[in-house]
């Protein structure tokens, strides 16, 4: 099969990245041929056959006469459809697979894929997978930038209500691009053309299901996981004793929730991993440590060695790999009850949940949590952890290859 790979960044940028690279290679390995489409970059790792890209789009650098373009660019762009056709007369796809590809790469490469497909006769599937709500709400969020408060409003196509509340980067001329984008692609209808919609949870699944072109072409299936040896880590036996956060310091992210949850645990030893624009309140905590940025076998050995981690999001997270990534190390997660973290945290049994944004409930959860120490109860999460089954990409590739055979 060949499998034409698409996402606007092909750098190491994020998780829709992560997923593309790895998912990638594991087709390869099953004997699959994958090429990739996307913007050109000087930091780009994999790529096509046709050497076709699309210009680099950097709406926080480049050329102020460069940006003066940007407008029309991200709602239609001739250039993306000129160069995926390039890619596809030259590779011949069997599935073209769409990741992030609003605003750079614009949603006129799918009406290029069609129109290769007329021209051509040739079978050529359509997926998508949504790794944000980009598709129902224009700034990926559900989530109002001024207010930090999380917002439906634009759902059933309502797009001017980003307008209203600046809901992209609180900029009025940004917010109506893109209304006027979201808008224009759901007049033409251009979404209709997509077979699959592969959503990272449920909860994203209840939300897609919203608009009835996308109702009856989604399915829901968590992110896969980089499965790691399971056992009890040195530092833990040595009765190492933290509580720890890795991620982003940020407002969506439910850090100033649990900086404030802090405060009122000066017994408890915090570590945050990460960084952004919570650093400074995190080092004026006197039981907190701010590690930084952490990666590799250090962020291995922190999540590993942790009493238990924390994600407190208060928005709509989806399929969180900060929550993943700490429970294939057997270690606990508190989490927030929102988006779809419930669906990967059982309370009571494979880690526990407290009311997203509530600082007196998540201090209380901690404090009980660390009181308890490494008593039978969170024995007892950890075994339930060990015999947790989450799909490795490799499985991920076979689901999908099971998936898209049994498009009509």
């Amino acid at each position: 099969m060949r499998y034409l790979m698409v996402n606007k960044f092909l750098h190491p940028n994020g998780g829709s990245e992560t997923y593309i690279f790895k998912l990638g290679e594991a087709l390869v390995k099953k004997g699959h041929e994958v090429q990739y489409f996307g913007m050109e970059h000087e930091g780009r790792i994999v790529g096509n056959k046709a050497e076709s890209y699309t210009s680099d789009m950097d709406f926080h650098g480049g050329s102020k006469l460069k940006k003066l373009t940007y407008p029309l660019k991200t709602i239609y762009s001739s250039e993306a459809r000129k160069k995926i056709r390039a890619v596809l007369d030259d590779f011949k796809p069997d599935v073209v697979h769409l990741n992030n590809f609003n605003y750079q790469l614009t949603p006129s490469i799918i009406l290029e894929i069609v129109k290769w497909r007329k021209e051509t006769s040739r079978e050529c599937k359509i997926l998508f997978t949504a790794h944000d709500y980009q598709l129902l709400c224009p700034n990926h969020m559900f989530n109002n930038p001024a207010t930090h408060e999380n917002c439906e409003k634009c759902i059933g196509g309502r797009f001017g209500n980003c307008i209203k509340g600046k809901c992209i980067h609180g900029s009025t001329a940004k917010s109506v691009v893109g209304a006027m984008e979201a808008e224009f692609w759901k007049l033409k209808g251009t979404y209709k053309y997509i077979d699959k919609i592969i959503c990272c949870s449920e909860f994203m699944k209840t939300k897609m299901d919203t608009n009835p072109v996308f109702a009856g072409k989604t399915v829901a299936m968590h992110n896969f996981i980089e499965h790691v040896e399971k056992n009890e880590p040195k530092g833990r036996r040595l009765g190492l004793k933290y509580v720890l956060y890795f991620g982003r310091f940020s407002k969506e992210k439910g850090v100033r929730t649990l900086i404030e949850a802090a405060k009122k645990l000066p017994e408890v030893k915090f570590l945050f991993a990460g960084a952004g624009e919570y650093a400074e309140q995190i080092e004026a905590l006197p039981n907190a440590e701010n590690l930084g940025f952490r990666s590799g076998k250090e962020l291995d050995d922190l999540i590993r060695n942790a009493l238990f981690s924390v994600c407190p999001s208060e928005w709509y997270e989806n399929c969180p790999f900060s929550v993943m990534e700490s429970q294939e190390r057997l270690t606990p997660v508190l989490g927030a009850r929102i988006g779809g973290i419930p669906e990967l945290v059982e309370d009571g049994k494979t880690g526990w949940l407290f009311e997203s944004g509530n600082v007196g409930e998540l201090a209380a959860r901690i404090k009980e949590i660390w009181e308890a120490g490494q008593d039978l109860d969170i024995k007892k999460i950890r075994d339930n952890l060990q015999n947790l089954k989450r799909l490795d990409a490799d499985e991920y590739a076979d689901w999908l290859l099971d998936l898209i055979r049994d498009i009509k």
